[in-house]
């Protein structure tokens, strides 16, 4: 029997570690083992990476409470049940009904035991829930974990691994996203606390940027470096996820820069400093600014993530503003919508700013009718 077999019973449920540093060397090890006890539940989080040595039909029950590209075919087969739940609140969920019983992660050797490297996530809320954690360690990889390491009573090592992070294979910023991040760094003032989001229009919002910021984020992503090589970084940045790939983790290595999610999406710690600026994308909106960042007809995209709390927070912090920049098409397809093709992800009254390339509209202040006109003219 195998140490990761040893910790694993029917009707439990196991996390598995998320972030470009899930553990993908024990992926087929841990399905295997669920297919042959039986009735073992998954619960998976962050996944910007397609891992093909994870089968998901082996367990009874898989559950994600959060998106990505790795996940987005199982969602739209239904092998995966996607959770509508921000990630401000996945520590309440792992002490209540999403409670894990064993954390399959990614660890680093650290003196006094193991850390998380490139990501914590909620990690760190599953050990706090009682999950044993069966470790993937992987000696050298990058670590910047802030927290102290992981009791030692509760990490069994399941596995040694050589592999690498992944890398998420965003896109690179076209000439409309580098647009639209003109305007976005206008809004940005000096010393801000600011947070973006992944993918091509962070890049261009921070290669935008010309006054200094700190990094207060979720996802960290490759501009960051960038930022401190072209001395715009103020202080220590904070996130919960390395989101870049080889020269971010090589510039990030040894920083104590990620929290535990209970940390870095904490509404109240990020709304009680002034200054707080969160830039966020979406798939659709609507007229009065409400945002759908879940997913598009017959397709799963992403999941609410930290859109919701960045948001929230930002447009109640004193000096604060909350942004939300798309191109006004995608695909051919309006990005303005009548209604939305999911749910809402984020509410109207939690974005003061839009933005596309035909300019910034802010919404603060303004009525139902105000509202709509303003957003329309970004549509013209």
């Amino acid at each position: 029997m195998s140490t990761l077999a040893s910790l694993v019973r029917p009707g439990m449920r196991i996390a598995l570690g998320d972030g470009v540093g899930t553990p993908r060397a024990v992926a087929a090890e841990l399905a295997a083992v669920a297919a042959a006890t039986g009735g073992v539940r998954l619960l998976l989080g962050w996944t910007p990476a397609a891992g093909p040595a994870l089968d998901v039909t082996a367990f009874a029950d898989v559950r994600t409470v959060m998106g990505g590209r790795g996940l987005r075919a199982a969602i739209d087969a239904g092998t995966v049940r996607a959770l509508p739940v921000r990630l401000s609140a996945v520590p309440a969920l792992l002490r209540g009904p999403l409670r894990p019983d064993v954390l399959v992660a990614p660890l680093v050797p650290v003196a006094g035991g193991f850390a998380f490297g490139t990501e914590v996530s909620w990690m760190g809320a599953a050990v706090a829930a009682g999950a044993v954690v069966a470790g993937a360690v992987t000696a050298g990889r990058t670590c910047c974990d802030a927290g102290p390491p992981l009791p030692s009573e509760r990490v069994v090592v399941v596995a040694e691994t050589a592999e690498e992070p992944a890398t998420p294979p965003y896109t690179a910023p076209s000439g409309v996203h580098r647009e639209i991040a003109g305007r976005v760094a206008a809004l940005v003032p000096e010393g801000a606390r600011l947070q973006v989001g992944p993918g091509a229009l962070g890049a261009a919002v921070l290669d935008a940027l010309r006054v200094p910021v700190q990094m207060d984020a979720g996802l960290l992503p490759d501009g960051v470096a960038d930022l401190d090589r072209r001395g715009l970084l103020r202080g220590t940045p904070v996130a919960t996820y390395l989101a870049g790939g080889p020269a971010l983790r090589e510039w990030a290595d040894g920083r104590p820069l990620l929290h535990g999610v209970e940390h870095t999406h904490d509404i109240g710690r990020l709304s009680a400093q002034s200054g707080f600026v969160a830039v966020n994308t979406a798939l659709e909106v609507d007229e009065q600014g409400q945002v759908n960042v879940e997913g598009l007809p017959g397709a799963a995209v992403g999941g609410i993530g930290g859109h919701a709390d960045y948001a929230a927070a930002a447009s109640r912090c004193p000096d604060g503003l909350s942004v939300v920049a798309v191109p006004a098409t995608h695909r051919g397809r309006p990005t303005l919508v009548e209604r939305l093709s999911a749910p809402v992800s984020t509410p109207a009254h939690d974005v003061d700013v839009l933005v596309t390339e035909h300019g910034a509209a802010d919404l603060r202040g303004l009525d139902r009718g105000e509202r709509a006109a303003a957003v329309r003219a970004l549509w013209r």
